[in-house]
């Protein structure tokens, strides 16, 4: 049996004990998945989504690689279509279309655990006391465990009404608010494979470095050369030295890079946006343009 078929029967077990055991007046709750191109993510996703989930809605923003198809062909999902814009605008749009009254979102490369499942079903049945939930994540570097940096103090709000949480501007890294103000934090945690090679990871650098570069733009902050010349090496240490990345040995090690050239690239971008000259165009360029 395939890792993915393993996942997919106790997914199923899982389901019957839940449905058996929990009593009629449980909460329901909707497993959101946002994704674009993700086949090679969602068979797994889903299969874990399906631990929890009274409903899985996969909001698609234009697939082309047969995620559509694949998700489809399962039957056990709702998908709903739209461009994407950007990231808090688009799960703005899914949220209010999720049928059930608490929403669980969930990325692609992300996977529910049986651990948190229980955890979140748990709370359900007995009535939840807050209005979100902060569920912290096992990030995973090319496949291997990250346990310190700042990867391994990650958390996300990712559990809360439908009715009241939104995001607010355009980040990728952006949370869920929520307007009561009553927030409460998961002690299982979520799987999250962050990458698999660094071409993917620069692929997302340049999208999210572009993004928050915009927005600190946006905002009225201009480019500065103290920020640009300490920011990444004062990063680089807070992950190594401060929150230990060096106790997860090589791994650690290229995360505390990884995250200082994060830190340059969104100071370099906003010098880009706000003093960077413009390529002048070649005669071909200006007669084609013509």
């Amino acid at each position: 049996m395939s890792c993915s078929e393993a996942t997919r029967s106790t997914a199923i077990s899982a389901l019957s004990a839940r449905d058996r055991g929990m009593s009629r007046t449980t909460a329901r709750l909707t497993v959101l998945i946002p994704a674009k191109n993700e086949l090679a993510n969602l068979p797994a996703c889903i299969d874990a989504a399906q631990l929890v989930a009274d409903e899985v809605l996969v909001a698609d923003s234009g697939s082309t690689d047969g995620a559509l198809e694949y998700v489809r062909n399962r039957g056990d999902c709702r998908i709903i279509e739209r461009d994407y814009r950007t990231s808090g605008d688009f799960k703005n749009w899914a949220i209010p279309q999720a049928a059930h009254p608490w929403v669980l979102i969930v990325d692609a490369d992300e996977r529910v655990t049986p651990e948190l499942a229980a955890e979140i079903q748990e709370l359900l049945a007995r009535g939840p006391q807050q209005d979100g939930y902060w569920v912290y994540r096992n990030n995973h570097l090319m496949g291997h465990p990250v346990r310190h940096t700042d990867w391994g103090r990650d958390r996300v709000l990712r559990l809360f009404r439908r009715e009241l949480g939104r995001y607010h501007g355009p980040s990728d890294h952006g949370e869920v608010e929520i307007s009561t103000g009553r927030v409460g934090t998961l002690a299982q945690r979520l799987d999250h494979y962050t990458f698999w090679s660094w071409g993917d990871w620069l692929r997302k650098l340049d999208r999210y470095s572009q993004v928050q570069a915009e927005q600190w733009l946006a905002a009225g902050r201009q480019p500065s050369f103290r920020r640009l010349l300490l920011q990444p090496p004062l990063r680089f240490f807070r992950d190594y030295v401060i929150h230990r990345g060096f106790l997860d040995g090589v791994v650690g090690l290229q995360v505390a890079w990884s995250s200082a050239f994060y830190s340059f690239m969104k100071q370099a971008r906003l010098w880009e946006l706000a003093q960077g000259k413009q390529r002048p165009q070649s005669p071909a360029e200006q007669q084609r343009a013509a």
